[in-house]
């Protein structure tokens, strides 16, 4: 068995992630570190987990941990593991953005390699750490990676992203609310998310001629969970090429299928699948692209990135059936 630590254990992402672990048949669950809950039982906070789990919110951690997950909020992971050393056998996936972006992967002697299996599996298969794409980025770039390998991006993408509110965390805003976020609809950081730096980076590291912008409008929906995406861009091949395009790059990615039927959210909440969908509208080629944000685009893919980095089949502990009903 594997022993596994988390740092940072009370937020959406962490919940499934202690949901996850426990049920993978090759994971000991070490400890779950928390400041704020230390001494707590873990489904006090996590109420799903009751009848699961008595483990408790730990205040101090295992250092000799075979995989650490990191479930920090953004810009506290740095700060974490420069006061807090670990085994240099210890394998670290982070699931916030410290180390996304190029500039950022190279922190006290650890080259952190971005950890999208679809994109670079040999290279998460080779590496101990590791950092876990974000939600919207996974949803975005699992519609648009084919294009960019075959060099085809070659317009502006115009996508149209809409998140449930456990992308926003547990902490309450103006906008997470139940009265105002229920029966209500509304985008944010339009043009400027901060998930478009990693995106890019992955779309120029495919074509790096292409000359198209990703032009992003995030909404929130006024559902829990999920990211129903939809882009656009010009497309100078017929339907069908563009489905074996995308059927042949995906043809060996276990959790990223390409639908010929029209699809809906219902059909991966609670799962790790990305399901895609494509429509061909005279020169424009339209991808839907549809995620559970807190698994495919956060937990359950850090889960299948730990799964490459130990050598376990990539599906262990996530064949997970949708919420459908």
């Amino acid at each position: 068995m594997i022993d596994v630590g988390i740092i940072g254990g009370a937020g959406y992402t962490a919940g499934e992630l202690i949901r996850l672990l426990l049920n993978h048949p090759k994971t000991n669950l070490n400890f779950i570190y928390s400041t704020s809950n230390a001494g707590n039982k873990v489904h006090k906070v996590h109420q799903d987990l009751v009848g699961s789990t008595d483990l408790e919110f730990s205040s101090t951690i295992n250092p000799e941990v075979d995989v650490l997950f990191l479930c920090l909020g953004h810009g506290n992971s740095k700060a974490f593991l420069e006061s807090h050393k670990f085994s240099s056998q210890t394998k670290i996936i982070d699931l916030s953005n410290d180390f996304r972006l190029e500039k950022d992967r190279d922190f006290q002697g650890m080259h952190f390699v971005y950890g999208l299996p679809e994109l670079q599996k040999d290279a998460i298969q080779k590496t101990n750490y590791n950092a876990n794409p974000g939600c919207f980025a996974t949803g975005i770039q699992l519609a648009l990676l084919p294009l960019a390998a075959h060099q085809l991006l070659k317009s502006d993408v115009h996508v149209n992203a809409v998140t449930g509110a456990t992308g926003a965390g547990t902490s309450l805003s103006d906008t997470t609310h139940f009265s105002w976020r229920d029966n209500n609809f509304s985008h944010y950081k339009a043009f400027s998310h901060q998930h478009l730096g990693e995106i890019n980076e992955s779309l120029f590291a495919l074509q790096k001629d292409a000359s198209s912008e990703v032009i992003l409008v995030p909404n929130r929906g006024n559902f829990s969970r999920g990211i129903f995406t939809t882009a656009y861009t010009d497309f100078d091949g017929s339907l069908e090429e563009a489905k074996d395009l995308y059927k042949t790059y995906y043809k060996d990615a276990p959790f990223t299928i390409v639908s010929d039927e029209e699809i809906h959210l219902k059909q991966v909440v609670n799962t790790n699948k990305c399901l895609l969908h494509l429509y061909k509208h005279n020169t424009k080629l339209l991808i839907t692209s549809v995620v559970d944000n807190l698994l495919k685009g956060a937990s359950g893919q850090a889960i299948q990135n730990m799964n490459l980095m130990l050598g376990f089949e990539e599906t262990e502990g996530l064949l997970l059936k949708a919420n459908y009903f």
